[in-house]
């Protein structure tokens, strides 16, 4: 019996012990899904360079390439999220890119406009005084709104990086009234059973004012426009301190949560690998989000099963195919930790007020040792026990350095 065995019935032993159900936590991880992110795959890199990267994908082909490897070493990132016009297909043939991509055994998720890299949005897009800037910021949204369905896209991804710089450089109920119509318009677009998922930022790259600073001015929107509109948390905008995991228990219950993007920071937007500086801020997220999924909240519950979990990070000094397998399973640790919490337990400590038991009953789960159950879960799945080292023996790396050498830019589907 090796030792990973021998590891794994072990923990088995101690966990059903405390009355966990290790097939249920087995199912709930084998359904467990990380969308990556074409981007990431490519030479991205910080707001002050992009470091070029031997091997690192050029075209749409190569980025839908690296995604299915990252999923056949995990066997939980079927999806991956497209951004337009980065991965904007010749001659528009987006019947051709979605048919590619299933070929390789993944399908495309979010669909994410790009209204911020055109020197036309240098005062905002939906958001500029400029009329004509605003059209034409709206009828690219409105056309991702009509790829989706040719990509069987199911969620419209949207960031804006318009604000203000200077007090009075412009007028700020009128910058909220320019977008609160353009964004109507756009949700009456959505195909059918899609959503849209709206995401904040506090600050940067405006720094006097960002049109949609915080989850609140989201929520609030959000409410404005209906059920297919719903707010999206990355991980990395919001203010030091910030509790990420109340937001994310508040849109729950709510039921507004649609989406995450997956990353970590230290100081300020730091588009670090997810849970590489704080993996005990991942966990207590998972937290939430499985008390929601477990609980007797109707809505909470349908809101926890319909999340869209997207990674969106910079890998400008690690690489690329490394850094997206290891985000992914740092997502899955974490999320097999939260379900290890024993919820009845938790829950009369909490009813008793016993604060010291209630706490240490939760970060006893985030100190368990899960890799052995993992490991099981993977094979089961049919993928490696450990994806790390599957993917550095695989060849794969070598191959991608040899086939594709050094590019500074990236293009679309050819």
């Amino acid at each position: 019996m090796s030792s990973h065995n021998t590891e794994y019935e072990i923990l088995v032993e101690r966990l059903t012990a405390q009355g966990i159900d290790i097939e249920a936590v087995k199912a709930a991880l084998k359904t467990q899904h990380i969308e990556t992110p074409s981007w990431g795959y490519a030479n991205s890199g910080t707001r002050f360079k992009a470091f070029a990267w031997p091997g690192a994908a050029t075209t749409t082909q190569e980025k839908l390439d690296d995604a299915a490897m990252v999923h056949r070493m995990t066997g939980i990132a079927p999806t991956v999220a497209v951004h337009i016009p980065w991965d904007r297909p010749k001659d528009d043939d987006y019947d051709a890119m979605r048919q590619y991509a299933e070929e390789r055994g993944i399908g495309i998720g979010a669909t994410n406009p790009n209204v911020f890299q055109d020197d036309s949005y240098r005062l905002g897009s939906l958001g500029n005084p400029d009329p004509s800037v605003q059209a034409m910021a709206l009828e690219h949204i409105l056309e991702c709104c009509e790829i989706m369905p040719k990509l069987r896209s199911n969620a419209l991804s949207l960031w804006f990086a318009d604000g203000t710089n200077y007090a009075g450089q412009d007028s700020l109920r009128g910058r909220k009234h320019r977008f609160e119509r353009h964004l109507r318009t756009v949700y009456h677009h959505l195909p059918p059973g899609s959503r849209m998922l709206l995401e904040y930022k506090f600050f940067e790259p405006a720094f006097y004012s960002t049109d949609l600073p915080d989850w609140g001015t989201v929520y609030a929107w959000v409410l404005k426009l209906g059920p297919q509109a719903q707010v999206l948390t990355d991980l990395g905008h919001h203010a030091q301190g910030v509790n990420i995991e109340q937001i994310v228990a508040f849109l729950l219950d709510e039921g507004r949560l649609g989406g995450f993007h997956f990353n970590n920071r230290k100081y300020a937007d730091d588009d670090l690998m997810v849970g590489s500086v704080n993996p005990y801020e991942l966990f207590l997220i998972y937290n939430e989000i499985v008390d929601a999924a477990q609980g007797e909240d109707e809505l909470a519950r349908a809101t926890a099963d319909n999340i869209a979990y997207m990674i969106d990070q910079c890998h400008n000094i690690e690489g690329k195919m490394a850094p997206m397998i290891q985000s992914v399973l740092n997502c899955q640790e974490a999320y097999a930790k939260a379900l290890l919490v024993p919820r009845q337990e938790l829950a009369a400590a909490q009813e008793e007020g016993q604060v010291l038991r209630a706490h240490n009953i939760l970060t006893n789960a985030f100190r368990t040792d899960v890799r052995p159950l993992l490991a099981q879960v993977r094979e089961e799945l049919g993928v490696p026990a450990d994806p790390m080292s599957a993917y550095w023996a695989s060849g794969y790396e070598e191959k991608i350095r040899s086939e594709r050498g050094l590019a500074d830019a990236s293009g679309g589907f050819q």
